[in-house]
């Protein structure tokens, strides 16, 4: 046989060699294919919060941002797009590629728009991850107009907005945000009459005007008040919750101050409709880890802002039953 004929048999056995490796390995037309998310994510991720920074939204999404990028193996960057009451963000949201690469963190305001007019984007718009945090509201006021009134718990502060009807003003966020319901549902739950001051950039703005005496208080988080109240500048009367908070463990509930008002905001994870299903469960498994870990436990513990993990489902089925209730209540006080 020539050189030239023995090369080519030897090419040929190794090629049937090869595709018969191949075709064991392949374990025939039983075979589980390859899962095609398996390399991501293969860079960054951006987080969008609908609310602006150094507010409650702001700082629990960064602190899981990290927690989750740690999971994942790769760097998230919050960006804040702010505007129309948290509308700018939770459509920003909405509207990004469906590919894993971006994801955000909707909010209580959410369940609002439909009932308002003011859009008609709703949970169902989104592929949902998990719920990370709910938050009580609280109302806390600027401890020297306190002081200057007699107001030192939650009784004397009714006492004094009965007699001063109209003229106690409160900040929150953004018009019928959650902590701007939260002075309806404590005016109608005292029998008190307070101006309710929209913040649309969210709540860090209201809190640092109340802590500099431009308005008389605030009705959002304990968490998001926290600076202030630590360092005098605001006091607080009640928190909106059925017991109290463990970071806070001298603030009193509403409750046991006889105002049955429980009331509160909830942050989740959520991304554009669509993702591939098996990058959305990377998405989840990741989150439903980075929950607890322990740089984001110590952090949401020191910050006074509580945990509470829903998965998809679960997350869901609470959208679904907060959007009705919430809507009952802006009837109720004709929003």
């Amino acid at each position: 046989m020539s050189s030239t004929r023995k090369a080519l048999a030897l090419c040929l056995v190794a090629l049937l060699a090869i595709g018969m490796l191949a075709g064991c390995s392949s374990g025939g037309g039983d075979a589980e294919p390859a899962a095609t998310g398996s390399d991501y994510p293969t860079k960054g991720i951006y987080a969008i919060c609908p609310w602006g920074a150094g507010g409650g939204t702001d700082a629990c999404l960064r602190a899981f941002s990290e927690a989750l990028g740690a999971e994942l193996g790769q760097t998230i960057t919050v960006d804040n797009l702010t505007g129309g009451g948290g509308i700018t963000g939770h459509q920003a949201i909405i509207d990004s590629d469906a590919d894993g690469y971006t994801i955000g963190m909707i909010t209580f305001e959410l369940n609002t728009y439909n009932k308002l007019g003011t859009s008609d984007i709703s949970w169902e718009d989104y592929d949902l991850i998990c719920n990370v945090n709910t938050d009580a509201a609280a109302l806390s006021v600027n401890a020297e107009w306190a002081a200057a009134n007699g107001i030192t718990d939650l009784a004397s502060f009714v006492t004094y907005a009965q007699a001063h009807p109209g003229e106690v003003q409160l900040g929150g966020a953004g018009n019928a945000s959650v902590w701007h319901v939260a002075g309806g549902y404590m005016m109608e739950a005292t029998g008190t009459d307070v101006q309710m001051i929209a913040y649309e950039e969210g709540a860090a703005g209201a809190v640092k005007d109340a802590a500099g005496g431009f308005v008389q208080g605030v009705t959002v988080s304990l968490a998001e008040a926290r600076s202030f109240l630590e360092s005098g500048h605001l006091i607080c009367l009640g928190v909106m919750d059925s017991q109290r908070n463990p970071a806070f463990a001298d603030v009193p509930t509403f409750t046991e101050q006889g105002y049955d008002v429980v009331y509160g905001t909830f942050r989740g994870i959520a991304a554009p409709k669509g993702l591939p299903e098996d990058v959305l469960q990377i998405l989840r498994e990741a989150s439903a880890k980075a929950v607890e870990a322990d740089s984001f436990v110590e952090f949401m513990n020191n910050a006074g802002q509580t945990i509470t993990y829903m998965d998809a489902a679960t997350y869901a089925t609470f959208l679904k039953d907060n959007k009705a209730a919430v809507e009952a209540s802006m009837d109720l006080l004709g929003l």
